[in-house]
């Protein structure tokens, strides 16, 4: 009984020696650099997203935080090298919708976020819009539907890559809407916007700010967003469910993650110190800037998230039998 009691005393004594120094270590951090990794090149909204926040932290901890990129094959090279970073909390990614849910679900990559990373925040979202040349002869979103249905497989719709939000919504709005449009597949947003302008192509559910800059150039028209909810941004603009595309849903987001194994005090700290980044008025009126609005998550909350769009895409995966296009 003795022995007994000494072995459960030696065990909570480790515990706590575990938990101490993990307590210690978050009490001291940041104490030098921390990386910051981006899947996609410089330049891009994600780039410019990470050094807005990052200064924000820098001034926070009085530690400078490093932009990495690492672009390539739709983000997962990005994936893949944070995903084999020391889990010191000196390493940390943003993370969004296409390397961490829909790239996994059309090919195969060699990370899973359930297992390679812990969740911190979710930080920004942001909306599709809708839009259609100018030269179009349909004025909302019913009159599209209606013009695909009398032209079934005539219209097209532009993609900006497999596996972006602007192919995951045309798909989507296909099965809801019952209408058969071309595919047509470009590398990036701004080649895709270009033609959809120019009239070579039907629609696109095109990123949020590229397709507000266009709208001032004349040359397109602007349908509806793939909110729930009408976007702060453009909110003139209606929703396809109140267009009538009952379910439609399709928004992107942007999120914080470590590798694995980082402890559970420093994910805390971090946390914190994003909520707190994210409710100041300089740093949501730059990320504005992008086309996009801060939201804030415990850790708990985005895993839930990254969950749930997990299953809800998967499903959409297989029932209208989405692949990698050419």
């Amino acid at each position: 009984m003795k022995l007994f009691s000494k072995s459960l005393l030696a065990l909570a004594a480790a515990s706590f020696g575990i938990c101490g120094t993990a307590h210690v270590q978050a009490q001291g951090y940041p104490n030098k650099f921390v990386k910051f990794i981006v899947t996609y090149p410089p330049g891009g909204s994600s780039d410019v997203m990470a050094r807005i926040i990052g200064q924000k932290l820098t001034e926070y901890w009085g530690q400078p935080i490093i932009v990495d990129t690492h672009p390539g094959a739709d983000g997962a090279i990005g994936m893949e090298f944070a995903a084999k970073q020391p889990a010191d909390g000196y390493t940390f990614l943003l993370g969004n919708f296409g390397p961490v849910v829909a790239k996994p679900l059309l090919s195969k990559v060699g990370y899973d976020w359930k297992r390679d990373f812990v969740p911190v925040s979710r930080i920004t979202i942001s909306a599709n819009i809708l839009v259609v040349p100018k030269t179009l002869p349909v004025n909302n979103v019913k009159e599209l539907i209606a013009l695909a249905k009398r032209r079934p497989g005539e219209l097209t719709y532009a993609t900006s890559g497999p596996g972006s939000m602007s192919h995951f919504a045309g798909a989507m709005f296909q099965r809801l809407a019952g209408v058969n449009m071309i595919t047509v597949p470009y590398k990036g947003n701004a080649l895709s916007i270009t033609d959809v302008a120019g009239g070579q192509i039907t629609a696109m559910f095109s990123d949020a700010l590229p397709a507000m800059q266009a709208m001032r150039t004349g040359k397109l028209r602007a349908l509806a967003v793939t909110s729930e909810k009408r976007w702060p941004f453009t909110p003139e603009l209606p929703t396809l469910a109140e267009e009538g595309v009952k379910g439609f849903a399709a928004v992107n987001w942007w999120g914080i993650l470590f590798p694995a194994g980082v402890p559970r005090p420093i994910v805390d700290k971090v946390n914190a110190d994003l909520v707190k980044a994210l409710a100041n008025p300089d740093v949501k009126s730059k990320l504005g800037e992008l086309g996009v609005d801060t939201i804030s998550s415990t850790p708990e909350e985005f895993g839930a998230f990254m969950a749930a769009e997990t299953a809800r895409w998967g499903k959409l995966v297989q029932e209208a039998h989405l692949r990698v296009e050419p």
